[in-house]
């Protein structure tokens, strides 16, 4: 099991970027799928991009193809989410997930990771 800390949240003009952070701590020697999901008020968590354990692979959904980047720094245990191109219909608490596991593994169902953070609020206004 991971702790996972979120940040790098805020306010932001549509058309603007923003990095989130997810930064983990813990059993941190044992290999680990990461992945961030987003959930809205009155709907369940969507998923948005996941990295493999050996940051080769990675699978971002399709409203976020093209504008958001995820990446893993295995030295500092730490994945980010670079996303570009915001619009107001990101808005959303997002939250990352840890799931144990080896290679090329990937979830992008929400009941596939074990381990969550807190999340961080993205708000995109015009």
């Amino acid at each position: 099991q991971v702790q996972l800390a979120e940040s790098g949240g805020g306010l932001v003009q549509a058309g603007n970027s923003l990095r989130l952070s997810c930064v983990a701590t813990g059993h941190t020697k044992s290999t680990y799928s990461m992945a961030w999901f987003r959930q809205t008020p009155g709907k369940g968590r969507e998923f948005v991009a996941a990295i493999s354990p050996d940051g080769a692979t990675t699978h971002t959904s399709d409203a976020v193809k093209g504008r958001f980047t995820i990446v893993r720094d295995s030295a500092d245990n730490t994945v980010y989410l670079q996303m570009n191109s915001l619009k107001p219909e990101d808005t959303a608490v997002y939250y990352c997930a840890a799931e144990w596991a080896e290679g090329s593994w990937y979830g992008i169902a929400s009941s596939e990771y074990s381990d969550w953070g807190r999340g961080t609020q993205v708000t995109v206004s015009w």
